[in-house]
């Protein structure tokens, strides 16, 4: 009876000493990948629902945010940051932007959608959602010079700050809202094709950070 033996990980050198990149690191970056790409569908659907319908369902709206949602959280729970800080501070956003979004959706009488829209102020809730979302766009940007992130670390303040002060038209924010769910879905499946190994960046950065804080402690 013959045994298999697994290949020997590959050994890379980071800038504080050897690393290997194991199973459980891919699936961390499968996972992320996978929740940015459910999040890039659910708002380019719920995008083309209100671009391309004079009179959408607004209450279909709900559900494609929430997945959204959702899908960001998973990502933002499996995204490698070498500031466990900067991590912590995207995830403290998005949650204070999922507990905004579930208090309007429960206490108002119009859809979630609705009610951010018409009342514009509401972005001080959940717009901290898009704080996160926007700092995965500029963490992206900063590690790989992707031009799509590029461009929505600028848009989607643009958008919504537009929005909360009402200084852009509709037509503006249509065509705001367009570029986001493009470029958003040209990220999403860019990522599907790069490297694993790119997602998990330097691991002996994260250990040397780890162990410098043990050591402050």
């Amino acid at each position: 009876m013959t045994t298999q033996t697994l290949p020997p990980a590959e050994v890379y050198q980071g800038q504080f000493g050897e690393f290997t990149v194991t199973q459980s690191d891919r699936t961390g970056v499968i996972i992320y990948r996978a929740g940015l790409m459910v999040a890039a569908l659910s708002f380019a659907i719920g995008s083309a629902l209100v671009l391309l319908n004079n009179n959408p369902i607004a209450t279909a709206l709900t559900p494609l945010y929430a997945c959204f949602s959702l899908a960001l959280g998973v990502s933002l729970f499996t995204i490698h940051i070498y500031m466990a800080s900067l991590h912590r501070m995207l995830q403290i956003f998005w949650a204070i932007g999922s507990i905004a979004s579930v208090i309007l959706a429960l206490s108002s009488s119009e859809p979630l959608v609705l009610t951010v829209y018409n009342q514009p102020l509401t972005l001080f809730g959940v717009g901290f959602t898009f704080v996160a979302l926007t700092g995965i766009y500029f963490k992206e940007a900063f590690c790989f010079n992707r031009l799509e992130t590029k461009g929505l670390t600028l848009i989607v303040p643009l958008l919504l700050l537009g929005h909360l002060v009402g200084i852009l038209p509709t037509q503006g924010e249509s065509i705001l809202l367009g570029i986001w769910a493009t470029l958003f879905l040209v990220f999403a499946l860019r990522k599907t094709v790069q490297a694993i190994p790119a997602d998990i960046g330097d691991k002996s950065v994260f250990t040397y950070l780890k162990e410098q804080h043990l050591a402050k402690g």
